[in-house]
Parts: C-alpha cells; structure tokens; sequence
C-alpha cells in the first residue's frame, strides 16, 4: 500500500470516528486498532472522553491497546487530570487494559476516592492491576475506606477489588467491626464472606451481613448471637 493511500485510509478512519451513527464509530474503531498508525493515538484518546456508547468505548480502549505503551501512556495519564469524568473514567479503563506498571503513581488517593461512582470503580479496577506488591496493604487501607459507598453496583465492584488484593484485606476489614455506619460493617463482612467463598453470591452476601449487623445491634441480642435465626 503506498504512502498517500495509506494517509487517505487514516484520515477517513478518524472522521469515521466522529460519525453520528455508533455502528460506524465502532467499525472505524475496529479498523483504526487492526491497523495501528501513531496518528490515531492522540484521536482515539480524545474519542474516549465524550464518546457516549459503551461497546463503542470498549472498541477504543482495545485500539489503544494495539499502539505502542510509550505512545499511549502519556496521553491516557493526562487524561486522569481531567475535568471531565468520563475522561478519567475511560483513561483508567484504558491502562487497566494496558496494565503498564508506570502508571501505578498516577492512581492518586483522589482517584481512588473521586466522587463519581464510575471514575472510582474504574481506579479500582486498575490499581488492583497496577499495584506493586510492596504497597498492597496501603492500598486496602485506602479502598476500604470506601465501604459502605454507592449504589449495590459499586458496592459490588469495591468489593471485588478487594478480595482481588488477597488476605491482606482481612486486618482492614477486621478494623471496620466497631464503626459506627452499619452499612459499612455489612460490606466488610459481605466481602470477607467473598473473600472465603470466591462463589458466594454478593447479593445473598451482603443481605446475610446485613442482617447481621441489624441483630447484632438490636436490644438484647449478643453481638450478632442470633444472627441464625
């Protein structure tokens, strides 16, 4: 393929990426990722900021992933800096995919904690990807901060990112018994039942635990004796 034919065939892609039709996008995405070019980089991260279809975003992500780390990773950490949470969001998707050691650094205690639900869940997943073996346990003292937020969705994907880390969860989840938010006692205890039993089902998890946490608090009960019955 010549030069000018190759350049023709970029520039169509990357106006494809701003098609009104999704199922164009995606096929654009498709081609621009089995045909990596330096110039899409940068388009392909701007794309993943605003693009509103999930599917098509996924496309975006497994594009980037066939260019190379050096190209990429610059872009996508800048992106964390972003205004727009769905620029962090996606960028963090993104290195989890790439799962580039370098960008540990950049998964602040900000992120891991943003107030928006999607932005978090997304630091979530990547730090248990990107995280050294060394800082493990900090980095279970800062998720389990986090107990007890959101809706079930996020309590679920919060959950699974701490038992991804591993036993080092349990000194954390141990430490959240005497808090006074019986939410936050009922996601610790859903997720060390996870933790025990990787097949439990976190919705009969995190009902148990809740149920738990309720009698162990009524008048005369014993901390949760009767929790059996």
């Amino acid at each position: 393929m010549t030069t000018a034919r190759r350049d023709t065939d970029a520039m169509r892609a990357l106006r494809a990426l701003e098609d009104g039709r999704s199922s164009v996008r995606l096929r654009a995405a498709m081609a621009i990722g089995s045909a990596p070019d330096p110039r899409f980089v940068g388009p392909l991260v701007e794309r993943c900021a605003i693009e509103p279809e999930f599917f098509v975003r996924d496309m975006l992500t497994w594009a980037l992933t066939r260019h190379p780390v050096d190209l990429t990773l610059p872009g996508l950490l800048g992106e964390l800096r972003s205004g727009q949470a769905q620029a962090r969001s996606q960028a963090l998707h993104s290195l989890s995919k790439i799962g580039d050691p370098r960008a540990w650094p950049a998964l602040t205690r900000a992120l891991l904690t943003d107030a928006d639900d999607e932005v978090a869940r997304s630091a979530w997943r990547a730090a248990v990807v990107l995280v050294p073996e060394d800082e493990v346990a900090g980095l279970a003292t800062v998720l389990a901060t986090q107990l007890g937020r959101g809706t079930r969705e996020t309590q679920l994907s919060l959950s699974q990112a701490l038992v991804a880390l591993g036993e080092a969860i349990v000194p954390v989840l141990q430490g959240t018994a005497t808090m006074d938010d019986p939410g936050v006692r009922a996601h610790a205890l859903a997720t060390g039942q996870l933790l025990r039993d990787p097949d439990a089902g976190f919705e009969s998890a995190i009902e148990e635990a809740r149920r738990i946490v309720a009698l162990a608090g009524a008048p005369g009960t014993d901390n949760g004796a009767h929790a059996d019955r």
